[in-house]
């Protein structure tokens, strides 16, 4: 004699219940397993030359990366662009 309600409506409850709790953690499983693969695949990010010689008496204040120059704003109002080896190509001075 088997003695367990497979009809009652508590337990159809709770069958449906883990039912969609299982489809959900499959369907965030496979979010998660996606987002890895995008970020991974993303180019490396540029990278600096070993050294920036900025000229006598300036400090950086703000640093720009592009993938021909990089740009240094120094606290003196100039702007210096170098290439990617690392050589002074340009210097523009800002107005006040």
């Amino acid at each position: 004699m088997d003695n367990t309600p497979s009809g009652a409506p508590e337990v159809r409850f709770i069958k449906r219940l883990v039912t969609v709790l299982t489809a959900t953690m499959i369907a965030g499983l496979l979010v998660i397993i996606a987002l890895f693969v995008i970020r991974f695949r993303e180019p490396a990010p540029l990278a600096l030359p070993e050294t920036l010689d900025l000229p006598q008496g300036e400090t950086a204040q703000a640093v720009t990366m592009m993938p021909e120059r990089i740009l240094i704003v120094t606290e003196s109002g100039r702007v210096l662009v170098y290439d990617r080896a690392g050589r002074l190509s340009q210097t523009i001075t800002l107005d006040p």
